[in-house]
């Protein structure tokens, strides 16, 4: 009898033991911290400089921490090898960095800004029209929201992709090299457009196409952490409403961060449009269309299906 009774209570203690273990997992499991990827524009940019999130995260125990990117590609790559949890890009670099087997997840959108990309070209260049872009150079971005421009804008001009020369640049050195002037063309996005405009009087090939932008995350930190996803989307829709209503404020406080003048925020600010939302069937769907786009001129190496790397919260 007394070894039954010994055996049932270790076998308790045993259970206990687990079951606490498994509690405590589960509340590690939840993350101490989120870690940002944000460029130098859009709604992300002014939450940070705020500190709400930071707040209101704050509250419930987790650090947010920033990290700032030049572009959507290396945002994403970031995220592949989980140096960061959530970030925004254009609609273009997630969708090769599901193609690379990135293991991300759309979380949200914001409108399209048409206006705030362009293709330009040096001021005295004689190309007037895109289609004067056959045989030259045109320099972007590889897999950024530009790419896509590019290859919407020579379709429309009736030019193949083959009928130029992409030159695959960062904004930085695209803009060395548009200076020097070893490339022909330059598809750029805000704030850097806005800076050549005013800083180098191009002309204004095209300007941009329609193309969501996207927040996305890691599969693994949004499926453990959704209720820290939906506050930052909740954040983004407060600060999207606020620059509608403030554009001047917005325009001042955007500067603050990007150290130049209050002409290259104001443009930069107001010719983004805002609205964070989860994502729909439709914007799933344009979303598609962009992807195979990119899979018929084989630029990807692979078919992705889009609906296959959406999160939305639960109802």
């Amino acid at each position: 009898m007394k070894i039954k009774q010994f055996f049932h209570r270790s076998l308790a203690v045993v259970l206990s033991t687990a079951l606490s273990f498994g509690l405590a997992s589960q509340v590690q499991a939840k993350a101490d911290s989120l870690r940002i990827g944000y460029q130098k524009n859009g709604p992300l940019l002014l939450l940070k400089n705020s500190g709400d999130l930071d707040k209101r995260l704050a509250q419930q125990g987790v650090e947010v921490k920033w990290t700032e990117f030049t572009a959507g590609p290396p945002l994403l790559e970031a995220l592949n090898v989980e140096s960061i949890d959530f970030g925004t890009t254009g609609g273009t670099p997630p969708i090769f960095a599901q193609a690379a087997k990135t293991d991300l997840v759309y979380v949200a959108y914001d409108l399209p800004a048409p206006s705030s990309e362009a293709i330009i070209v040096p001021k005295d260049s004689p190309a007037r029209t895109v289609a004067d872009l056959k045989g030259k150079k045109v320099a972007f971005n590889k897999g950024s929201s530009a790419h896509y421009l590019v290859i919407k804008s020579l379709e429309e001009a009736g030019l193949k992709y083959d009928d130029i020369e992409p030159v695959f640049l960062s904004p930085s050195d695209a803009r060395a090299a548009f200076e020097r002037g070893s490339i022909d063309a330059w598809a750029i996005w805000d704030p850097f457009f806005a800076v050549a405009e005013e800083q180098l009087q191009p002309r204004i090939l095209r300007n941009g196409v329609d193309q969501y932008s996207f927040y996305l995350s890691s599969r693994n930190y949004v499926t453990e952490n959704p209720d820290i996803i939906e506050i930052v989307i909740d954040e983004l829709n407060k600060v999207g409403k606020w620059i509608e209503a403030n554009p001047e404020q917005a325009s001042k406080e955007f500067n603050k961060f990007l150290g130049l003048s209050y002409e290259i925020s104001h443009k930069t600010v107001t010719r983004r449009n805002y609205g964070t939302q989860f994502l729909t069937d439709e914007i799933v769907a344009t979303q598609q269309k962009i992807a195979d786009v990119f899979t018929d001129l084989e630029l990807i190496p692979v078919k992705v299906n889009i609906k296959d790397v959406v999160w939305t919260p639960a109802k």
